[in-house]
């Protein structure tokens, strides 16, 4: 009898499992836009230190990525078992907070003087530059910032997963969340790293040794990589404010109804433009998405700066 509980629940576990990685599979699907977005937010947060603290900082950025995952996923499971209505408020506020810190960066010439932005790229500067200084505190800043980003779009990728497995067993969706958010966590912060260390890369091949047609290969892509490293970086700043307001607006108009199908429908109705329809869509679904981040950016700026002006007056 015991061979055969053992043999049963061997096979519950196969079945189980089965399951899991099909559901994986899905989620995985629909979360890769929100990879793609990750990416280029968090490569664009964790660059601009000095070159041999960039990996130190995206292991911290990645060591708080595995801890709002730790928050995250217990807390998206607990509120899908016990008020499932509250997640899309919940995942609309971090919507509204990506779209603030987007336009927060569109606003700045206007909200900082020119004169303030030199006094602090030259604070910057000294900081870099000088050895002696213990960077720690420097880079907490920006720690801080990317953990936070990756806090908003971490918790997304949570709710679209569990939105694919709504069906599904209690334990499927702890597996199958549980996965995609250690698979995520890894791939991103994988990658951010490749990306942070791509002139470094360029100047190990550019210094490699000899004369031969391989040594000159790795000459030439090395000088590749050095070259385009930092038009990527300012690649990434732009696309990563993009996302901020493509994310975030995507989140606010997916929780509003009537503005989510208006979206859906205008983007539906390019697609009949013969050749390029399918591009056409998802091309206006992003764009109007993005405006859509942009107005609650712009209405999440000024709701704060007149805020902290009346808090200050009132402080006075």
């Amino acid at each position: 009898m015991a061979g055969t509980s053992l043999l049963v629940l061997l096979d519950d576990i196969a079945s189980v499992l089965d399951d899991v990685a099909l559901m994986a599979k899905i989620a995985a699907k629909k979360t890769t836009g929100v990879l793609g977005d990750d990416l280029a937010l968090n490569a664009e947060q964790v660059s601009g230190v000095r070159a041999d603290r960039e990996l130190p900082v995206v292991w911290a950025v990645a060591k708080g990525s595995l801890k709002n995952k730790l928050i995250l996923v217990p807390t998206a499971l607990a509120i899908s078992w016990i008020a499932p209505w509250l997640i899309m408020p919940l995942l609309m506020l971090g919507g509204v907070y990506l779209c603030f810190e987007g336009f927060e960066k569109l606003a700045h010439p206007l909200l900082h003087s020119h004169a303030e932005d030199e006094v602090h790229q030259a604070e910057l500067a000294a900081v870099v530059a000088d050895p002696e200084i213990d960077l720690v505190t420097f880079e907490q800043n920006k720690i801080k910032g990317a953990v936070r980003t990756d806090f908003v779009l971490s918790a997304e990728i949570i709710v679209i997963t569990l939105g694919a497995v709504t069906a599904a067993a209690f334990p499927i969706k702890v597996a199958v969340v549980s996965g995609i958010a250690l698979i995520m966590t890894i791939g991103v912060y994988g990658l951010v790293a490749v990306i942070v260390k791509l002139d470094d890369a360029g100047l190990y091949l550019c210094q490699k040794p000899g004369v031969d047609l391989w040594t000159k290969i790795q000459h030439k892509a090395g000088r590749v990589c050095l070259q385009g490293a930092p038009y990527l970086m300012k690649l990434l700043a732009i696309v990563g404010t993009a996302a901020m307001f493509m994310v975030g607006g995507g989140i606010i108009t997916h929780g509003i109804p009537v503005a989510h199908h208006f979206i859906e429908s205008l983007a539906q109705s390019t697609n009949a433009v013969s050749g390029i329809g399918g591009i056409l869509e998802t091309l206006t679904f992003s764009l109007l998405n993005a405006f859509a981040g942009i107005v609650s950016g712009a209405l999440a700026l000024a709701g704060v700066t007149i805020a902290e002006r009346v808090y200050t007056r009132v402080k006075r």
